[in-house]
């Protein structure tokens, strides 16, 4: 069989086993959150928010620290991306004006560093927003409020957990990377580095018993000792400006 026909043929298999993939995982955290480690990061990050605004005078350093240190890996990632995809373009454009016969052909070269940029670009603008979520995070969870808002506290959780999801979504646009990078070299490698990466990824992405055990457990405790600092402690209220509301007003301030 011709190297044309394998590409054919392997090529859309090796994408459509990449897609399979990742159709079960975004299936699996909308039903089975705690099954994979997304689905359990994101568990663990919106108890962290819940513990750091317990007492945002005393842990507003430590959370602005722990999400600037997520804003620099953003970055780096996304200074990355946007690197490589310069580079591919440049390596393209000479590759496309000079006179010597190309190793492959002009059609199949150009969709193979078009497929390569997008992926590349795709993880810049998924960095790009997991730093916008970082950075207004960064300012909501330090900010003035009740300490027992619920709402607010639920916002916040679901504002970093947007962009824990940008960085995971900009990771597999890395990881798609490799097997546009193989393609070069033939359909095989292509198609063996899909079904390779898919595999690793089923590893790394989901989550054995004992640790979702241990995680359960470790909520349920800091859910009743929640439970039990706000049964027992008053409410603090930390007024925002121009704000004339009593304390034991319950109108919302978000």
């Amino acid at each position: 069989m011709e190297q044309e026909q394998l590409e054919y043929v392997l090529v859309p298999l090796g994408l459509l086993v990449f897609l399979t993939y990742h159709v079960w995982l975004v299936y699996t955290i909308l039903h089975n959150p705690l099954r994979t480690v997304i689905g359990l990061n994101a568990e663990s990050r919106h108890q962290w928010v819940l513990s750091m605004m317990s007492d945002p005078l005393k842990n507003g350093v430590l959370a602005v620290q722990t999400i600037r240190n997520n804003i620099m890996a953003s970055t780096l990632l996304s200074t990355a991306a946007i690197t490589l995809s310069s580079l591919i373009g440049i390596f393209a454009s000479s590759t496309w004006n000079s006179d010597a016969p190309p190793f492959i052909s002009y059609g199949s070269s150009s969709i193979k560093h078009i497929s390569i940029t997008i992926c590349f670009l795709v993880a810049f603008l998924c960095n790009v927003q997991c730093i916008r979520y970082y950075c207004h995070v960064s300012f909501l969870i330090t900010a003035p409020t009740l300490r027992d808002q619920r709402e607010y506290m639920e916002y916040i959780a679901k504002t970093l957990n947007r962009g824990s999801h940008s960085w995971s979504i900009g990771l597999r646009a890395f990881y798609l990377s490799f097997p546009f990078f193989l393609w070069i070299y033939g359909p095989v490698p292509m198609f063996a580095c899909c079904s390779l990466t898919c595999l690793i990824l089923f590893f790394l992405d989901t989550t054995a018993k004992i640790t979702r055990d241990f995680h359960s457990s470790s909520f349920k405790k800091e859910k009743g000792t929640h439970d039990v600092e706000s049964a027992v402690e008053p409410d603090y209220y930390y007024p925002l400006p121009g704000d004339n509301l009593s304390p034991n007003s319950g109108v919302s301030h978000v």
